[in-house]
Protein backbone atom coordinates (compact mmCIF):
# COMPACT_ATOMS: atom_id res chain seq x y z
CA UNK A 1 0.00 0.00 0.00
CA UNK A 2 1.36 3.41 -1.00
CA UNK A 3 1.19 6.12 1.65
CA UNK A 4 0.58 9.68 0.49
CA UNK A 5 2.53 12.37 2.32
CA UNK A 6 2.48 16.12 1.73
CA UNK A 7 5.37 18.35 2.81
CA UNK A 8 5.94 22.09 2.66
CA UNK A 9 9.42 23.56 2.36
CA UNK A 10 9.57 26.98 4.02
CA UNK A 11 12.22 29.60 4.75
CA UNK A 12 13.53 33.01 3.69
CA UNK A 13 14.24 34.05 0.14
CA UNK A 14 17.41 32.70 -1.52
CA UNK A 15 18.12 29.91 0.96
CA UNK A 16 17.86 27.16 -1.68
CA UNK A 17 14.37 25.76 -1.09
CA UNK A 18 13.60 25.23 -4.79
CA UNK A 19 17.08 23.90 -5.54
CA UNK A 20 16.76 21.46 -2.65
CA UNK A 21 13.43 20.14 -3.95
CA UNK A 22 14.65 19.88 -7.56
CA UNK A 23 17.75 17.99 -6.34
CA UNK A 24 15.54 15.57 -4.37
CA UNK A 25 12.87 15.05 -7.04
CA UNK A 26 14.82 15.33 -10.30
CA UNK A 27 18.41 14.82 -9.04
CA UNK A 28 20.11 17.81 -10.57
CA UNK A 29 21.53 21.07 -9.27
CA UNK A 30 19.87 24.33 -10.30
CA UNK A 31 22.65 26.93 -10.36
CA UNK A 32 20.62 30.04 -11.22
CA UNK A 33 18.12 31.77 -8.94
CA UNK A 34 14.58 32.61 -9.97
CA UNK A 35 12.26 33.82 -7.21
CA UNK A 36 9.58 31.21 -6.56
CA UNK A 37 5.95 32.20 -6.56
CA UNK A 38 4.78 28.74 -5.56
CA UNK A 39 5.32 25.33 -7.06
CA UNK A 40 4.41 21.72 -6.41
CA UNK A 41 6.50 18.62 -6.99
CA UNK A 42 5.77 14.90 -6.67
CA UNK A 43 8.02 11.91 -6.18
CA UNK A 44 7.47 8.25 -5.38
CA UNK A 45 10.05 6.85 -2.98
CA UNK A 46 10.64 3.62 -1.14
CA UNK A 47 11.88 4.17 2.39
CA UNK A 48 12.25 1.42 4.99
CA UNK A 49 10.43 -1.03 2.68
CA UNK A 50 7.40 1.28 2.43
CA UNK A 51 6.21 3.05 -0.73
CA UNK A 52 5.46 6.76 -0.38
CA UNK A 53 3.89 9.17 -2.82
CA UNK A 54 5.37 12.47 -1.70
CA UNK A 55 3.94 15.80 -2.72
CA UNK A 56 6.17 18.78 -1.92
CA UNK A 57 4.94 22.35 -1.82
CA UNK A 58 7.71 24.78 -2.77
CA UNK A 59 6.74 28.05 -1.11
CA UNK A 60 7.73 31.61 -1.92
CA UNK A 61 10.34 33.00 0.47
CA UNK A 62 8.96 34.08 3.81
CA UNK A 63 10.04 36.83 6.16
CA UNK A 64 8.79 37.96 9.55
CA UNK A 65 6.09 40.10 7.90
CA UNK A 66 4.72 37.65 5.31
CA UNK A 67 1.52 35.78 5.97
CA UNK A 68 1.29 32.01 6.05
CA UNK A 69 -0.89 30.96 3.13
CA UNK A 70 -3.72 28.46 3.79
CA UNK A 71 -2.14 26.18 1.17
CA UNK A 72 0.90 25.95 3.45
CA UNK A 73 -1.29 24.49 6.20
CA UNK A 74 -4.11 22.36 4.81
CA UNK A 75 -3.24 18.70 4.42
CA UNK A 76 0.46 19.22 5.15
CA UNK A 77 1.97 16.32 7.10
CA UNK A 78 5.32 17.98 7.85
CA UNK A 79 7.61 20.93 7.20
CA UNK A 80 11.21 21.36 6.13
CA UNK A 81 12.42 24.64 7.67
CA UNK A 82 15.34 25.87 5.56
CA UNK A 83 17.88 28.60 6.26
CA UNK A 84 21.23 29.33 4.66
CA UNK A 85 24.36 28.93 6.77
CA UNK A 86 25.65 31.97 4.85
CA UNK A 87 22.81 34.23 6.08
CA UNK A 88 22.22 35.04 9.75
CA UNK A 89 18.96 36.81 8.76
CA UNK A 90 17.55 33.62 7.19
CA UNK A 91 18.40 31.78 10.42
CA UNK A 92 16.81 34.40 12.65
CA UNK A 93 13.49 34.32 10.76
CA UNK A 94 13.09 30.52 11.13
CA UNK A 95 11.65 30.79 14.64
CA UNK A 96 9.09 33.34 13.43
CA UNK A 97 8.05 31.08 10.54
CA UNK A 98 7.74 28.06 12.85
CA UNK A 99 5.65 30.03 15.35
CA UNK A 100 3.34 31.23 12.56
CA UNK A 101 2.81 27.63 11.41
CA UNK A 102 2.08 26.41 14.94
CA UNK A 103 -0.24 29.35 15.69
CA UNK A 104 -2.11 28.95 12.40
CA UNK A 105 -2.63 25.21 12.87
CA UNK A 106 -3.38 25.47 16.58
CA UNK A 107 -0.87 22.68 17.24
CA UNK A 108 1.83 22.52 19.87
CA UNK A 109 4.06 20.48 17.60
CA UNK A 110 4.11 19.36 13.99
CA UNK A 111 6.67 17.12 12.29
CA UNK A 112 9.52 19.40 11.21
CA UNK A 113 13.13 19.15 10.15
CA UNK A 114 15.48 22.11 10.49
CA UNK A 115 17.92 22.36 7.58
CA UNK A 116 20.98 24.60 7.34
CA UNK A 117 21.61 24.69 3.59
CA UNK A 118 24.72 25.73 1.62
CA UNK A 119 27.22 24.10 3.99
CA UNK A 120 29.57 23.77 1.00
CA UNK A 121 30.06 27.56 1.27
CA UNK A 122 31.88 27.24 4.60
CA UNK A 123 34.09 30.26 3.86
CA UNK A 124 30.92 32.44 3.80
CA UNK A 125 29.41 30.87 6.91
CA UNK A 126 27.49 33.18 9.28
CA UNK A 127 25.61 30.51 11.24
CA UNK A 128 27.59 27.88 13.15
CA UNK A 129 26.48 24.24 13.19
CA UNK A 130 26.07 24.42 16.97
CA UNK A 131 23.55 27.27 16.58
CA UNK A 132 21.43 25.15 14.23
CA UNK A 133 21.66 22.18 16.59
CA UNK A 134 20.58 24.33 19.55
CA UNK A 135 17.59 25.76 17.66
CA UNK A 136 16.49 22.29 16.52
CA UNK A 137 16.78 21.05 20.10
CA UNK A 138 14.53 23.91 21.28
CA UNK A 139 12.03 22.94 18.53
CA UNK A 140 12.39 19.25 19.48
CA UNK A 141 13.12 18.32 15.86
CA UNK A 142 15.90 16.84 13.74
CA UNK A 143 18.68 19.04 12.35
CA UNK A 144 20.82 18.57 9.26
CA UNK A 145 23.22 20.69 7.29
CA UNK A 146 22.86 20.21 3.56
CA UNK A 147 24.54 21.09 0.32
CA UNK A 148 22.33 20.98 -2.75
CA UNK A 149 25.40 21.43 -4.95
CA UNK A 150 27.17 18.41 -3.41
CA UNK A 151 23.90 16.47 -2.86
CA UNK A 152 24.72 16.19 0.84
CA UNK A 153 21.86 15.15 3.16
CA UNK A 154 19.13 16.19 0.70
CA UNK A 155 17.27 12.85 0.65
CA UNK A 156 18.03 12.40 4.35
CA UNK A 157 16.16 15.65 5.14
CA UNK A 158 12.96 14.27 3.65
CA UNK A 159 13.55 10.82 5.17
CA UNK A 160 13.83 12.39 8.64
CA UNK A 161 10.47 14.03 8.06
CA UNK A 162 8.94 10.69 7.01
CA UNK A 163 10.33 9.13 10.22
CA UNK A 164 8.72 11.81 12.38
CA UNK A 165 5.35 11.53 10.63
CA UNK A 166 5.37 7.72 10.88
CA UNK A 167 6.27 7.89 14.59
CA UNK A 168 3.15 10.02 15.18
CA UNK A 169 0.74 8.25 12.83
CA UNK A 170 1.93 4.69 13.48
CA UNK A 171 3.51 4.62 16.92
CA UNK A 172 5.32 1.44 17.86
CA UNK A 173 3.26 -0.32 20.51
CA UNK A 174 5.21 -0.95 23.68
CA UNK A 175 4.89 -4.48 24.96
CA UNK A 176 2.58 -4.67 27.94
CA UNK A 177 4.19 -5.90 31.13
CA UNK A 178 3.24 -9.47 31.82
CA UNK A 179 2.04 -10.44 35.22
CA UNK A 180 3.12 -13.79 36.57
CA UNK A 181 1.18 -15.35 39.42
CA UNK A 182 2.95 -18.05 41.37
Amino acid sequence: MVKARKFAVVGSRSVGKSSMIVRFVEDYFVESYYPTIENQFSKNVTYKNQEYEIEILDTAGQDEFSMINEKHLVGIHGYVLVYSVTSIQSFQVIEVIRDKILNSTGSESIPMVLVGNKCDLNYQRQVETSEGEALAKSFNCKFLETSVKDNLNIAKSFECLIDQIEAIQNPVAKPEPKCVVM
